[in-house]
């Protein structure tokens, strides 16, 4: 498990929370070992409930804080849920992000190879944690979760979590044409696939930058990982087809 926000020189650090699991440390038997986190893969769910008992553990021992995770039925859509009218709630929402100005809520996004993105303020007054699939990031779903937070976008961090790297995330014509639909600025984040002669590679992380970037939003870090590619420590849908899922989760201490 990795805490990407611990060394960040950003705002009031000592109150912000986040977690970024690997594939590793769980019960989860092949093709889903170990710590998967998703119940809709095909796992045994008491196999998942274990996982996320011990990502809990993890955090309690890390942080000393006991949390509630907001988990979501993603559908890469760009719904923003209020992590702590779901919690209250009780019932499974249909969302791929989610914001929290409530201490001990975890905002959760789970990945196995679509883009999770983090972000909190300057004055540690609201996290939020956004599932950006091509899809999702095409439709709008960075936009909507930094307008939910209600706070000036220029005060607002972002991290990028671990997602398919931009050698080998092949895409068709028709996704390149939906980002440049609204951005013609971004067509240097996509190559010829060096796969197939009809297809292109697209750079989700650049991607993402562009979005963050017009909106104000100029702290970001991460970016740097590639699930296809590190067998070891990330699931990748595109790499293994039936795999386990990955949680990106922040929260306010």
């Amino acid at each position: 498990m990795y805490f990407p926000v611990e060394n960040q020189a950003c705002g009031h650090i000592d109150r912000i929370g986040a977690i970024s699991t690997t594939r590793a440390g769980g019960v989860s038997p092949q093709p889903f070992d170990s710590l998967n986190l998703g119940f809709h893969v095909g796992d045994d769910p008491a196999n998942v409930q274990q996982n996320r008992r011990r990502l809990r553990e993890v955090v309690k021992e890390k942080f000393g804080d006991e949390l509630q995770f907001c988990w979501l039925s993603q559908v890469h859509g760009t719904k923003v849920v209020d992590a702590s009218e779901v919690l209250a709630a009780g019932n499974p929402v249909e969302a791929d992000a989610s914001f929290s100005r409530t201490p001990g809520v975890a905002c959760a996004v789970m990945t196995a190879d679509c883009l999770p993105v983090l972000l909190w303020d300057k004055d540690a007054t609201v996290v939020a944690s956004a599932h950006a699939g091509w899809r999702g990031l095409a439709d709008g779903v960075v936009e909507a979760t930094v307008d939910a937070m209600e706070v000036d976008p220029a005060q607002i961090f972002a991290w990028l979590g671990p997602a398919i790297g931009p050698d080998v995330f092949e895409i068709g014509a028709e996704v390149r044409e939906a980002f440049l639909a609204t951005d013609e600025g971004a067509a240097h984040c996509f190559g010829p696939s060096p796969f197939n002669d009809d297809r292109w590679v697209a750079d989700l992380y650049e991607l993402a930058r562009r979005r963050l970037r017009r909106l104000d939003v100029e702290s970001i870090w991460g970016g740097e990982f590639c699930t296809y590619a590190d067998a070891a420590r990330f699931f990748s849908y595109r790499r293994d087809g039936q795999t386990g899922r990955m949680a990106t989760a922040i929260w306010l201490r």
